[in-house]
């Protein structure tokens, strides 16, 4: 993550004409590596987030409001102890380290003013916050580093604090251009990776983004650049560097796609690279626009994990058992060959000689008479024979009768969870992922826990609504419980129906609001149906539409699957912006 030196010095700044002279009122510890302080400054509370995660340390005022364990941990009734009602004095910043101190005045038990101070590492898995009293002693850290981790920097209650070892780099603060560029003559680097060895704060994100700038691919070695690309590549980095002199802070998001959606980077420079992107006049917003991103991915990846595992588990077993189906018909599929084998040996029963290995006999049920070889047991006489196989015909029969039958209830489960792993996939929030655990827990798949007594069910979900370019309302199902709702309790008769054609995917409805639909907006609608089924990044997808009164739901019958009658087939290729162009 981009979270470098520039990005350090940027907040610092920030904080500090926002929160110096603010009263610390709270401290909570949401999660395991994170403390939230919240803070009285100029006349409004703040949330001031510091985050030792190994994935997204970072600090930042955040707007989001997490929920807190019942039991504090310790460290955090440490610091509820020596920091609150305290005041911050200032923010520590040294020369381009991701190292952040909070001074901060607070009154001990005594009532005597003390000094302490909260200091942040953001240093990826060996982030950390440790809180030092005023001779800089720790007094405790949310993550302990004995001997047995580092021999070189122990951080531990009543050790001294040591600052991490600076890197060996050049700051900003004095860097000559001119200089540096002289250095490239003793390297053998890419680019990128001399100006990330040679220049302190710097991420690789801006060091990217000085080769951007001085149009070279930052991949090449130092020594292959010629006479001009060196000239390009000390006016990009002066220019950037004169930025980061003059603190001229354009912080932004930047993502993939133009609706904004999935986010790529941060910085607090304006980094040209990117052609999507979300200003702020807020490093922190920035921040927390960023990692709340990133944080609500992970949390629903983390939520969806354990569905993933059991649905595809399930459909493995589904598939297993179909294949062994499958080849069970096939066994049975000359069934009717064993029972012309004992009709034949009856008829000619006494035309049989014992202990023959095998007999030729005439197919009287045949127009041209031809004659069948059998095999037979010599050690069974003919009316023996010919018992087995009419045994083996029953047998055969009733296996092709039951499997027949098995095989259309494991299809139809197949295509069940493949509509809940599609259903799955697709959701955006923990609410829908709740929603299609209950839906699970109901059919059987697993076992629902038991809400605490008190504790309220969450209210359902509602459908995703677009809306077309002739004004049309367009509803779409997010899950098979809610299809059902939307298809036999939401819609009205005269409704359009839609659904992808056998591939899993969301029940859509056109609302027909008493007027005729037009053939537009059933493409867009058969679009929307198409992005929201397992055939999304495919192209010329099926769709098939009709009358909702032509819809109906089998006894028995699973979430979400329906027979239809009187239905129309519309051809498809899904349109990603076109259908978020439509969304309500």
């Amino acid at each position: 993550m981009p979270f470098d030196g520039i990005v350090a010095k940027c907040i610092v700044r920030e904080l500090s004409k926002e929160l110096s002279g603010g009263r610390i009122d709270k401290v909570l510890q949401p999660e395991a590596d994170e403390i939230v302080l919240v803070i009285r400054a100029q006349g409004k509370n703040h949330r001031l987030l510091l985050s030792a995660s190994p994935r997204y340390p970072r600090i930042h005022i955040t707007e989001t409001v997490k929920e807190n364990p019942s039991v504090a941990p310790s460290f955090c009734m440490l610091l509820r102890k020596h920091l609150t009602r305290g005041r911050i004095h200032s923010f520590e910043f040294n020369d381009y380290e991701r190292v952040i101190g909070l001074n901060i005045e607070a009154v001990s038990e005594l009532g005597d003013i003390s000094s302490k101070k909260l200091v942040i590492e953001i240093m990826g898995r060996h982030s950390n916050i440790i809180l030092l009293n005023e001779n800089d002693r720790i007094l405790d850290s949310i993550k302990h580093v004995d001997s047995d981790v580092s021999s070189v920097r122990e951080v531990m209650p009543a050790r001294q604090y040591i600052l991490p070892p600076s890197q060996d780099k050049i700051s900003p603060s004095h860097l000559d251009t001119a200089q540096l560029t002289q250095l490239l003559d003793f390297s053998s680097k890419p680019v990128e990776r001399f100006l990330l060895d040679n220049i302190k704060g710097f991420s690789p994100l801006l060091c990217r983004e000085v080769c951007y700038r001085a149009g070279i691919d930052g991949k090449r070695r130092t020594g292959g650049l010629t006479a001009e690309e060196r000239i390009s590549l000390e006016t990009a980095l002066h220019s950037v560097i004169k930025e980061i002199r003059n603190d001229e802070y354009l912080p932004a998001v930047y993502f993939e796609d133009e609706q904004c959606r999935i986010p790529l980077d941060f910085h607090c420079l304006d980094i040209k690279q990117y052609a999507f992107r979300e200003q702020s006049g807020s490093i922190s917003h920035t921040l927390d626009r960023f990692y709340n991103s990133r944080d609500k991915a992970e949390r629903l990846r983390q939520k969806k994990a354990d569905l993933f595992k059991l649905l595809n588990n399930s459909i493995d077993r589904c598939t297993k058992k179909l294949a062994i189906q499958q080849d069970a018909l096939r066994e049975a599929a000359d069934r009717e060959k064993l029972r012309l084998y004992g009709e034949l040996i009856t008829a000619s029963i006494y035309a049989i000689p014992k202990n023959a290995k095998s007999v030729s006999l005439m197919n009287y049920y045949s127009e041209n008479g031809e004659y069948i070889d059998i095999p037979l047991d010599p050690n069974l006489s003919p009316q023996a024979n010919a018992q087995i196989y009419f045994r083996k015909y029953a047998k055969a029969k009733s296996t092709h009768i039951y499997t027949t039958r098995q095989l259309e209830q494991t299809q139809i489960e197949l295509d069940y969870l493949e509509s809940v792993l599609q259903m799955l996939d697709n959701c955006t929030s923990v609410q829908e992922i709740d929603e299609i655990r209950q839906e699970l827990s109901d059919q059987g798949y697993m076992v629902q826990k038991r809400r605490r007594h008190g504790k309220k069910a969450a209210s359902a979900t509602e459908p995703l609504h677009y809306r077309s370019s002739d004004g049309f309302d367009i509803l779409v199902g997010k899950n098979n419980t809610q299809n059902d709702r939307l298809t036999f309790k939401i819609a009205q008769s005269g409704d359009i129906w839609l659904h992808t054609k056998s591939v899993p995917g969301s029940h859509v409805i056109i609302r027909k609001s008493g007027r005729e639909i037009p053939d537009r907006t059933i493409e867009q609608a058969a679009m929307i149906a198409a992005w929201h089924s397992k055939a999304r990044m495919s192209s010329n997808v099926r769709v098939d539409y009709t009358a909702v009164k032509n819809v109906s739901k089998p006894s028995g019958a699973k979430p979400g699957m329906v027979v239809y009658v009187n239905y129309m087939t519309a051809i498809v290729t899904p349109d990603q912006y076109l259908v978020e162009s439509l969304r309500v």
